[in-house]
């Protein structure tokens, strides 16, 4: 009975008709003919809502619902979420869906109607945005139905608890991915770059056919075969490439929703991916006051499964990163010249002076790439036009925090150590850039 009584909700037309019958009384105080015609119109609004309660209570199961959560949400992407609903009723009916998303949205407004006739399916989707990493519970898809009349309302509940885990943003690796297959990265920001000389492993030996180097033909061949034959080159392959994480307090900085941590757990994926592609070695490794993850550089497309499993499980108590351990670490483990893509960030040259000493003993051995953030919201600052004294004092500050990340960026330079300075939002395609670049140079 209890279970019933949860499930019947009266409609906004019952309440309406409600406050029509009480004017009606109200009025019979002075005009006694509306009193018979007041108990009247009681009489018919019972026989009604008895009617419309029959209409929509009777039936079993006269509607199905169904949310079809994905296996995983990828973070910080649209995630389309569909939804199917079947009318079983021999007439249309009205219906209201509100969906019980998981608390990380903070989202108590959700809500669809639409009207569906009888014997007939509907299907939507909605778009979810997650910001973190980790599980997210769903609770019960919750669907309101009336007919017509809608003066009595039904609740149903559909898939009650349903949990879903919040990977690092795998719909941006796919994107990359694709992009790299149908040939049109420029269109995204990709670079190309001109190759210098031939520092690629040979391949094969092929006819020529037009546009092929002249300085790759292959002359023995030619007179073996007696037509042009040209040597076939081929990027290097199998080189260890590790993705170095910082989890130190300066990557919780967050920017447009996201720590600069997920950005460049995200920005891993996507070129661990690429690299893969190219057929390199690609391993991660997290640290801050210790390395707390590792993943031993592999060709192998399980890899890119391990490192996802690891990106998910990286988070930060707030340490600041110990890079002196980083570099015991690396000669310990790391034995093969490797290229080594190092996420962390600074916010004042004295921080980098003092972290200098190890990147440059790192940079003896590997072919290392320091990657850091431009301040964002200082730029907006520095962009303002100062209509006071103390905007100008703002905007004197910010400029020189700006100009501290130039300088940083040729102090490494200055010292033989690649770098890149990037806002957070193109964190991935400046790195995947930067691994293109290298790669076409033969750098490592």
């Amino acid at each position: 009975m209890i279970r019933f009584f949860r499930s019947l909700y009266l409609g906004k037309f019952f309440f309406a008709g409600m406050l029509i019958l009480a004017f009606l009384f109200f009025i019979s105080y002075w005009f006694t003919i509306w009193y018979n015609i007041a108990w009247l119109g009681v009489f018919m609004f019972c026989l009604v809502t008895i009617a419309d309660f029959l209409l929509v209570f009777l039936p079993k199961n006269p509607v199905n619902a169904l949310r079809m959560l994905p296996e995983k949400l990828s973070n910080s992407d649209e995630n389309p979420i569909p939804v199917s609903i079947k009318n079983h009723y021999s007439f249309p009916i009205n219906i209201k869906i509100i969906d019980e998303l998981p608390f990380q949205f903070q989202k108590r407004d959700f809500y669809y109607t639409v009207k569906i006739d009888k014997h007939k399916s509907h299907d939507f989707e909605y778009i979810l945005i997650p910001r973190e990493r980790g599980i997210y519970s769903f609770g019960a898809l919750q669907v309101f139905v009336s007919s017509p009349l809608k003066l009595v309302t039904r609740r149903f509940a559909f898939q009650k608890e349903k949990e879903v885990a919040v990977y690092p943003s795998f719909i941006q690796m796919r994107k990359y991915d694709f992009l790299a297959i149908s040939n049109r990265l420029t269109q995204f920001g990709f670079k190309k770059v001109r190759r210098l000389g031939h520092t690629m492993e040979f391949e094969q030996i092929k006819n020529y056919v037009k546009g092929d180097d002249f300085r790759t033909i292959n002359w023995k061949a030619t007179a073996k075969h007696s037509e042009l034959m040209v040597n076939q080159y081929q990027d290097e392959k199998s080189q260890p490439v590790i993705s170095l994480i910082d989890t130190g307090r300066v990557m919780k900085m967050p920017f447009k929703q996201l720590t600069l941590l997920d950005y460049a757990i995200n920005a891993t994926l996507a070129f661990s991916n690429v690299a893969l592609k190219k057929k390199d070695k690609v391993g991660m490794l997290s640290f801050n006051k210790k390395v707390s993850d590792f993943v031993v550089p592999s060709e192998r497309l399980s890899n890119l499964n391990k490192i996802m499993e690891m990106l998910y499980g990286i988070d930060t108590n707030y340490p600041d990163a110990d890079y002196g351990y980083l570099y015991t670490f690396l000669k310990r483990k790391v034995s093969h010249r490797s290229l080594l893509m190092l996420y962390t960030n600074f916010e004042h040259i004295s921080a980098l002076k003092r972290q200098l000493p190890y990147l440059q003993a790192i940079a003896k051995k590997h072919l290392l790439v320091v990657i850091f953030f431009e301040n964002t919201e200082l730029k907006k600052v520095t962009q303002a036009h100062a209509e006071d004294l103390q905007g100008i004092y703002h905007k004197t500050i910010a400029e020189k925090f700006d100009f501290d990340k130039k300088i940083m960026q040729k102090e490494l330079q200055k010292h033989g150590i690649q770098s890149i300075l990037t806002a957070p939002e193109n964190l991935s395609i400046q790195a995947i850039n930067k691994y293109l670049e290298i790669k076409a140079r033969g750098l490592l």
